[in-house]
This record gives structure tokens, sequence and C-alpha cells, in this order.
């Protein structure tokens, strides 16, 4: 089956334009960064320039074009911007090539494929559907809808990059490239728009919906699917249409209702990322160990030659780490505990009404298994590493809940962040179950109700000393307030006492 390392990969359309290419066209991005249709980097070849071929005067001239085109495409960005966008939606557009109008018949199945997979997940799920339109895309517009989402994930991790490499510069040679320091930006810049626009034109060739792998990338309101792809998966998978439609379309719609309704999740996902952002940093240690690893001190050329040799063999590429390892592993965690989720609820939702749902789902574990996965995602186009979501785990760990408390206590773990399970909980989450468990003994206790009455309490410009203060002070008040009654007692016990005497005396 044809994939790229996304997972599954939509062969091109035979009826595409993109497939009657004329032999001298350009390559997609030659016509921004190298110049024009006059310049052939795979063979400087003669175009537009005239001369004849392989002349010398011939290939300064487009190389003189190369340079100019550079130029410009640098000059159009604005200044300090870490990514150019501009080069980025060129390169995927041309790597897409024209797009045909979705068919009015696909656009039919989609829309009734998630019509009935909303009326399903509502047995499944208490979080309620999210009254999001259906949208047919192409792979063009999932590019311009997704982009906004993809420029706050990756605008934060380029421009910390960037800094942490001026930091590893030292003194001297930073004020060597001072005077150049805004070429350089640029072309950096440029650079990096290059590669997100590559990343986003393959990416966007393996996407079957908005929302795809459980990147919140696509807007709210809006369960988009793109039709040609998913057919397309079906027939490589050699599975019903239909099944495969419906099984992406529960999986589009379930992720949007968690979005729209939990409204802290996405946020939590892009703040996550630019924490992580915000500690990156160059580490080029290794580089050091290997290059004092070096004995050239013998003279010897056969030691000098196999010293060499073992240092070529060596990774010299310097790592991209990140001091703020917390908001790495938040990432992985809500990662995995969304696509988790939805992997469960639609299981949940469909096994029973689809037959093929299992053989659908083991499909979709080999997506996984060959790069169709968040991590692989962000890795390609923002730059973050981080390790493959445990969503089998997280899978596990939402069906042996709603075994546990059933599926409303489950879904309510979404209401705030602070209940939702840690990465220990998805390891082992004996622990966590028995929370939800003891939790439920109490059902008129509602957690929600207290946080929000202590947030309201502290915005009112109380403290926590005043806020228990108040409650020591509330009971002492109640040990005032029962004081007379004691002393009602006691009187009415003296006069007891006082008739029993004259009892006697009598």
């Amino acid at each position: 089956m044809a994939s790229n390392r996304f997972g599954f990969h939509p062969p091109r359309d035979d009826d595409d334009d993109n497939d009657d290419l004329d032999p001298n066209q350009q390559p997609p991005f030659a016509s921004f960064f190298f110049g024009g249709p006059g310049f052939n980097p795979a063979g400087f070849q003669p175009g537009a320039a005239g001369g004849p071929a392989g002349s010398l005067g011939d290939i300064f001239s487009q190389f003189g074009q190369m340079f100019t085109g550079m130029g410009q495409a640098m000059e159009q960005q604005e200044p300090g911007e870490p990514v150019n966008y501009e080069i980025a939606e060129k390169v995927a557009r041309q790597t897409f090539g024209r797009q045909q109008t979705i068919p009015a018949a696909q656009v039919k199945v989609a829309q009734e494929a998630v019509n009935l997979a909303e009326l399903w997940l509502s047995g499944t799920t208490d979080i309620p559907a999210s009254g999001a339109v259906v949208e047919c895309w192409n792979e063009i517009q999932w590019m311009e809808r997704t982009l906004p989402t993809w420029k706050r994930l990756v605008t934060p991790i380029e421009a910390r990059m960037n800094e942490a490499q001026l930091e590893q510069m030292p003194e001297q040679a930073r004020e060597f490239v001072g005077p150049i320091m805004a070429m350089m930006g640029r072309m950096s810049s440029h650079s990096a728009g290059l590669r997100v626009g590559e990343a986003l034109a393959e990416l966007g060739q393996a996407v079957l919906s908005g929302n795809d792998m459980g990147l919140p990338v696509a807007p709210k309101h809006m369960v988009a699917l793109l039709p040609a792809h998913i057919l397309q998966a079906a027939d490589q998978l050699h599975l019903d249409r239909r099944d495969v439609m419906v099984y992406v379309a529960a999986r589009e719609a379930a992720r949007q209702r968690l979005f729209t309704h939990v409204p802290w999740l996405v946020e939590q996902i892009v703040s996550s990322v630019e924490e992580y952002a915000q500690g990156l940093t160059i580490d080029t240690s290794h580089i050091e160990d290997a290059a004092r690893s070096l004995n050239l001190e013998s003279g010897d050329p056969q030691d000098i030659q196999e010293a060499l040799q073992s240092f070529q063999s060596i990774d010299l590429s310097p790592k991209i780490r990140s001091r703020n390892a917390a908001a790495t592993a938040r990432l992985e965690t809500l990662l995995a505990l969304v696509e988790g989720w939805v992997d469960f609820v639609v299981e949940d939702a469909l096994v029973d009404r689809i037959p093929a749902t299992r053989v659908v789902i083991e499909a979709w574990q080999r997506r996984r298994a060959t790069g169709g996965s968040a991590d692989k995602a962000f890795e390609a186009i923002g730059g973050i590493e981080i390790r493959t979501p445990r969503i089998q785990q997280a899978t596990e760990l939402w069906r042996r809940i709603t075994v546990a408390v059933g599926s409303q206590r489950r879904d309510q773990v979404w209401d705030h962040p602070d209940f939702l399970p840690d990465a220990d909980d998805i390891e082992k989450p004996a622990a966590f179950i028995d929370q939800l468990l003891d939790a439920a003994e109490g059902d008129e206790f509602d957690p929600i109700a207290e946080i929000n009455k202590l947030e309201a309490m502290l915005a009112s410009g109380a403290s926590l000393e005043d806020i228990d203060g108040g409650s020591t002070n509330n009971t002492a008040a109640d040990s005032d307030t029962a004081q007379p009654a004691d002393d009602d007692t006691d009187k009415d016990h003296t006069g007891k006492d006082d008739i029993d005497d004259t009892s006697d005396e009598r």
C-alpha cells in the first residue's frame, strides 16, 4: 500500500493535471526559490537564459537569477518573522497542484456518514454533539483552514531556536555577524518556510479529516472530512468505502465533541507547545566530547586515518532539547488521552453496528505504526521531538474506567484539567480508578462547584488564610450559639434539684 511518513498516502489521481507534466517543467519550488523558469537545478540546463548547453556564462546567469529570486522572496516577508509562511504556502500549493472540485455525491455521502456517526456516538458518551457543520475539503482547503493553528504551534519554536543558535555563538562571532544579522534572519526565515511548506504538503496528502491524528488544528464547530483521501484509503485497504467513511466521520465528530465542550483542552495543548519552546536549548556537548576523543598527536598516518573515520561515523548534528520536560510529558499525555478516548467511544458506538469495525481499527493501528501519529506530524512541521503517545494504553484506561464507574462518570473526568489522568495513571490505572470509585460513593459532593466557589472567593480578594479563618470562626460561632442551650439545661437541672430538696424537707 502506498504510504509516506504519515501512514496512508492516497495515490495521485491519474486524471490530475500534475501527472501530465512537461519533461522540462521545473521543480515545484524553482519558480520562486531558484529565480524562475530559467534555472534548472537538476543539471544546469539552459532555459530562458540563452547560450549553449552547459556554457559557463549560462551557469553564472542562472545562479544570478537564483539569488535574485531568493532576495525577492525574502524581501517580501515581514521583518522579525521566524518563518516565512508565504513561502510555506507556495511550497504546499505547488506540491498539491490543481485541485478538483469535490463531487456532490461525495459531499452527500460524507454528510450522511457524519449524521449517522453523531447519532450512534450519543449513545456512548454524555459529551453532547458539537453542533458542527459538515465540510468536505481538498488538500489546499485543509492547508488553508489549519494553517492559523499551525502558525501558533510552529512560530514560538522557530523563534526560540533562532535565539538558541545566537546564544551558542562566541561573543566575537556575534560581533562579526552583527551587521548582517537582518540578512541572516531573513535567510533563516526563508529556510524555515521551505521546510514547513514541504512538511505541510506531505501531511496534507495523507490526512483524512480536519483534526486527524488528534491534532486540534481545524476550526471548532466544524467536522471536516477529505472524501477523496478516505475513499482512496478504503480502496487500498480493500475495505468497504461506506464503513471507512463512517469510521473516519465518527472519529472526527468525537474529537469535535471534546474540543468544543472541553474549552480548556485545545489551549492546554497549545500552551504545552509554547512552554516546550521556551525551554529549548541546543546541546553540542557530544560534539565537544567527540573532538576531545580524537588522538591526532601521534603523527602516525594510520592512527590519524582511523580516528577521522571513527569521527565521521558519529552523529555530529546538534541535539535540540527542552529544559521544560514537564511540558513535553503533558503534551504526550494529552494527545494520548484524546486519541485513546476517541478510540474507545468510536469502537463502542460502531462495533455492534458495523461488522468490519475491528478490521478498520486494525488498519488504523498499522497506520499509526507507520507514521500516522501526532508525534510524527509535530516533528515534521514544528520540529518538536516527543515520544509516540501511548494511545493503546490510554484506550485501555478509558475502557477500565467505563467498566468501573460508567460512561457518565468517565466523561466527567474532562470537566477540569486537574481531574485528568497523568502519565503514571496511563501506565498503571488501578490507583486512578480507585479514586473514581471512592468519589462515586459521595454523589452529593460536586468538585467542580467547590472549585468554582473557591475561585470566586479568591477573585473577590479573600486570601486562603481568610477562607480558612472563616471556617474556624464559623465553628466558634456555632459553639457560642450552642452555649445558651447548655445554660438553659443547667437551669432546668437546678430547678429540678430544688423541687427534690423541697420534697425531702416535707
